[in-house]
């Protein structure tokens, strides 16, 4: 089953300036999004493989346009993230079906490499649900300073018979990081944890 796919959003997002000091350079982060049909909105289905299948499809599509929209080679993302709300007639599982199993594969694909679990959430929600896209270093998920998020939402979405899928990319953590932790330069990036 392939996606029934209504809209895709892509959003670039620039931090010039924080905390009253600029941020040189600034710090990007894009997300794409997907609104899709849920095609199990309103049933309780046993086997739900086939949004798994739409999972590793949008894996494919979604990064590719966040990617493109920071205007970066993939290796040069630093952090990841995914998040998906099912509406009023979904259920939370059909949100872990799509984000889960094969997803992150493509993801990681697109990306050269990401050896770190993919940050995740999921809700339900009607009508511009926000979204909270959970970022964590692609490689490394001791790397405190990009413990980070990014927030969307599409105004006439998730319909009640809907899905929307986020994914995002970083290409650094925050602006000016000074909580600790593993820095980027010392990060092994085999077992995604340091």
């Amino acid at each position: 089953m392939s996606a029934e796919i209504r809209r895709i959003i892509t959003i670039v997002e620039e931090t010039l300036s924080e905390g009253g000091r600029p941020v040189d350079p600034p710090t990007r982060r894009a997300a794409a999004i997907a609104v899709i049909r849920n095609p199990y909105a309103g049933a309780y289905v046993e086997d739900l493989s086939a949004l798994s299948d739409i999972g590793e499809e949008l894996g494919e599509i979604l990064p590719k346009r966040a990617v493109a929209a920071l205007g970066i080679p993939g290796n040069r993302v630093e952090s990841f993230g995914k998040a998906a709300a099912v509406g009023a007639d979904g259920e939370l599982e059909h949100a872990a079906a799509i984000l889960h199993p094969k997803l992150g594969a493509p993801f990681r694909d697109v990306l050269g490499k990401g050896a770190a679990l993919i940050p995740s959430s999921k809700k339900r929600g009607g009508l511009g649900v926000p979204l909270d896209i959970p970022l964590g270093h692609k490689d490394a998920a001791r790397v405190r300073s990009h413990f980070d998020g990014m927030e969307v939402r599409v105004p006439d979405a998730p319909r009640a018979d809907e899905i929307v899928v986020a994914i995002a990319v970083a290409d650094s953590g925050r602006p000016h990081p000074r909580v600790g932790g593993l820095t980027t330069d010392r990060i092994v990036g085999k077992d995604g944890v340091s």
